[in-house]
């Protein structure tokens, strides 16, 4: 409608100064009042395709806000249970680490912590959404600067920070169970010497170093508390009750 609007005055302009009957100066205002007219509709159809445009972005974020919410909320009921993983391998580590010279471990105490030896927790985090969204440059389209900040440092710093420390702890953790298995030997069908294998030196050394994962359980907090900030600020974007 617009360019309808610019080539009809357009037309007219050029007819004007094609008039010979109209003086120079009714020309000259005629001239005036429809360039006036041309500019104000090109400036009102630029004002209207960018505000369309503008709504079809944050409908964009919205969509993906909302999706980075449902990410983050599967992503927290991991990450608290890998909490309370590592909460108990630390408790199993300790244990095995108290024992004071020629002291047996209970046998009963090692069936409980037995799995904390050899199993493996670490978070998969849900980042599609995130990593799609952001290499088609639409993360600078979210208005709320302080929402897309804290994305993005979850994203690439906080979740990357809590899976270094998960790769070391791990890495130290198969050095272990390396260890036990190079030297385990079976005692009778049933029993084999893997309680006096973790009581000797070099295994109390690395579960010296497994008891006090504090670095890692550290960054989980962070994690965990970045992700439901982000969560909160999303329901207060879109007038959210959770």
């Amino acid at each position: 409608m617009a360019e309808q609007e610019v080539i009809k005055h357009t037309k007219k302009v050029y007819s004007l100064w094609s008039n010979k009957e109209l003086s120079f100066w009714h020309k000259v205002k005629e001239f005036l009042i429809e360039i006036f007219i041309i500019v104000f509709a090109i400036t009102l159809s630029i004002w209207f395709h960018s505000r369309t445009e503008h709504a079809h972005q944050q409908e964009d974020v919205k969509h993906f806000l909302l999706g980075l919410k449902s990410d983050l909320k599967n992503d927290l009921v991991e990450m608290k249970d890998d909490k309370a993983s590592y909460m108990h391998q630390m408790a199993a580590f300790r244990y095995l680490t108290s024992m004071k010279l020629n002291q047996q471990l209970n046998p009963d105490s090692m069936k409980k912590y037995s799995h904390t030896l050899t199993n493996t927790t670490a978070l998969n985090p849900n980042n599609g959404r995130f990593e799609g969204f952001k290499s088609s440059g639409k993360m600078g389209l979210i208005e709320n600067e302080e929402l897309q900040s804290d994305i993005m440092d979850l994203y690439q710093e906080n979740i990357v920070s809590l899976l270094a420390s998960t790769d070391r702890y791990l890495d130290t953790k198969r050095h272990l169970f390396e260890f036990v298995i190079k030297n385990r030997k079976r005692l009778t069908d049933s029993t084999s010497n893997e309680i006096d294998i973790l009581l000797q030196d070099e295994a109390q050394n690395i579960c010296i170093a497994l008891r006090t994962p504090y670095e890692l359980l550290s960054r989980y907090d962070s994690c965990i508390n970045k992700s439901n900030k982000i969560i909160r600020q999303i329901n207060e974007e879109y007038h959210l009750k959770e």
